[in-house]
Parts: C-alpha cells; structure tokens; sequence
C-alpha cells in the first residue's frame, strides 16, 4: 500500500511526498501582471508540499479574466516569477505554473488592452464578474476565428517557454471552466469549423494546447486540470459529456504528458476509467475532503497524489500538521482575493504555524 508521504517521480523531478498545492486564485499581482511583492514569501511558506502548481497565470492579454491576476508573457513576468521559484526551490520544493485563459470569462475592464472576451462563440455565460469598479455583467464575447484560435494555441506555448525560462519545472494547462472547457462544451461551442461539432472536434483545442506545450518545453513537464463533473459558469458538456473525456484522456495519454489533474465530483466510475486508459501520474482533487480520507485515494491506487486547495491556503506547515495530528488553521474565503483592508499580508502569509504558535505559549 503507498502512503501519501512517500516520494515520486513526476516527469523529470524528484518530489519529496505526494502532496500538491492546488491551484488557487489570489488576486494580488501587480497591475501588470508580474507576481506581487509577497507571492515569493507566499509560495515559499508552503514548499514542504512535494508539487506546487500556481495560481492561473494568464498567457496573454487577451487570457485575462480577472483583476490583479498574473501572467508569465513578458520579460518583467519572468523577472518577477523567477524570484517565487527561488523560494520555492530554497525549501526543496517543485512548482508547475498553471497556464489559465479564462475566455468568455473576462470582462474588459479587467484586460491591459480593455478588449472584449474571446471565446469559442459569442455566447456569454449569463453570469456575473468582479472588477475593480464591483461585480458587472459578463459581456458576450467575440468568437475566435479559426486563425485566431491557432494562435491562441501559439500563446500557450510561448508562455510555457516563458515559465521554463523562469525557473518554473513545469506547467499545467487549465482545462476546468475557462478556454479549454468552454472549447468542449456544447453550451458555449456552437462552432462549425475543425473545433466545434463532434467530440472530436471539441476536444481538438486542448489537444492542440498540449501539443504545442510538449513541443516546446518537454511532455514531462506539461500536466492538465480536467473536471467531468463541472457544471458551473454555464457550461455543459451534454449527455456525452463521459465519452467526451474519456476520449480527451485517452488522446491525451498518446502525448506521455506528467500527469493529468482531476477535480473530481459525484461517482468514482469515471476515475476507474482513467484509472485505467491514463498510463502517467493521476493527481485527484475532491472538494472538501475530509481529514480523515487523507491518503485513501493514494492508499487504494484510484491516484498518484492529492492536492489540497483551502488546506494549504491556510496553513503554511501543512505536511507538519498532517504528521503530528495537529489542529488545522480555519480557511476565510473573505480573505481569498486581493488586497486586505489589514495589509498585503492578511490573509496570506500571515498564517501562523505550529513553530511560531509554540514560541508564542511559551513567551
């Protein structure tokens, strides 16, 4: 039986146990784009995990979804990227950048370049986004032309390629409710070219993303986030939908990626069948897992690792507190993004660990 704290090998580095860091929006870069001042000392706090993937990192302009989220496109990116894969490095960690386009999913108060969404059609999802000015209506984005999504596909690898120069060992291709899913999705993919239609034209775009990551950087250092069971921000795969992914995994394994990363929800059927069609590492994600299934998914051989979101967001020493049996710090979702009224810190690297809680009983 294998234990979550053992080692593993995934692609080309060593990682110390099988915990991830999921990826988790913080809203706290610059203005433009480049990590914030304390996203070193943020990620470096959590390093003890064996593989952090980062927050959405947007590949281009036009991937910008939200405010104060970052991107790795430019030479200040790397600049500012390289000194959080320092930290993390100093610590014996591992960190993949998650590559996130967020589509429809944007707004343009929220881009550099304040353009309209682009997105496989121009169907807007009938939600809302925040923005700096408050929430505001989604507007309807412009589709894609065929060129246009070709070079879309462009921009992920160079920003792959940006990622590695910056010291980053890997990169993993959002494909849960942003650009990727909304290319499978018969609700916001209504095309009629090489990319909408059938399952297989559907998938065509993130196997296209894939392929041009793995050109560029390796298959070992390339991962991708699926999710089945999503069904938020209007998207729907329809009753296809399982053949649909099975399908995209089974592709996908063709290409000998790192891993492939499951946010999983409802039955474990489909996790059985990737289980046994995906041929590299599976790293699973069950939203609000309990502590006490810890473990269980790598114990029975369903995964290969487990990420933690809240968890990790919350305490700093997580793998420490997992060890000894210790209370969790509590995660406040009132903290999770942006800039505090308390200070940059609160609510991100101020969580106190069991060191510093110690030294403060015994002052």
């Amino acid at each position: 039986m294998t234990d979550i704290h053992s080692p593993f090998t995934l692609g080309r580095i060593e990682l110390q146990n099988r915990f991830v860091m999921a990826p988790m929006t913080r809203a706290r870069a610059n203005d433009d784009g480049t990590p914030g001042p304390l996203a070193a000392e943020y990620y470096g706090q959590r390093a003890s995990v064996g593989l952090i993937i980062t927050e959405g990192t947007q590949p281009s302009d036009d991937g910008q979804g939200y405010p104060m989220t970052p991107g790795i496109y430019t030479d200040a990116h790397v600049a500012g990227w390289r000194e959080v894969n320092d930290s993390i490095h100093a610590q014996g960690g591992h960190v993949f950048y998650q590559l996130m386009h967020a589509g429809r999913m944007s707004h343009p108060d929220n881009t550099p370049h304040h353009r309209q969404g682009v997105a496989p059609s121009a169907i807007a999802p009938g939600e809302q986004i925040y923005t700096l000015d408050g929430m505001k209506d989604i507007p309807v984005p412009r589709a894609l032309t065929t060129d246009e999504v070709e070079a879309t596909v462009k921009d992920y690898a160079y920003a792959a390629r940006r990622a590695i120069e910056s010291g980053a060992d890997g990169v993993e291709i959002h494909g849960v409710a942003y650009l990727v899913h909304q290319f499978l999705a018969i609700s916001s993919n209504k095309r009629t070219d090489r990319y909408g239609g059938s399952i297989e034209n559907r998938a065509r775009f993130a196997i296209a993303v894939a392929q041009a990551i793995i050109a560029e950087i390796g298959a070992d250092r390339t991962g991708i986030r699926l999710s089945p069971g999503f069904t938020g921000m209007g998207l729907d795969v329809g009753p296809e939908g399982p053949d649909l992914f099975r399908y995209l995994v089974a592709e996908l394994d063709k290409l000998g990626l790192a891993y492939i990363h499951i946010v999983h929800y409802g039955e474990d059927n489909i996790l059985h069948d990737f289980r046994r069609i995906w041929h590299q590492a599976i790293i699973l994600n069950r939203p609000a897992r309990p502590r006490e299934d810890i473990g269980k998914d790598i114990a029975s051989g369903l995964a290969d690792l487990e990420s933690y979101g809240a968890h990790v967001l919350a305490n700093p020493d997580f793998i420490e507190r997992v060890v000894l049996h210790a209370p969790l710090n509590t995660a406040d979702h009132r903290v999770f993004f942006g800039n505090q009224p308390e200070g940059a810190a609160a609510g991100y690297t101020d969580f106190p660990t069991l060191k510093a809680s110690r030294k403060g009983v015994q002052a």
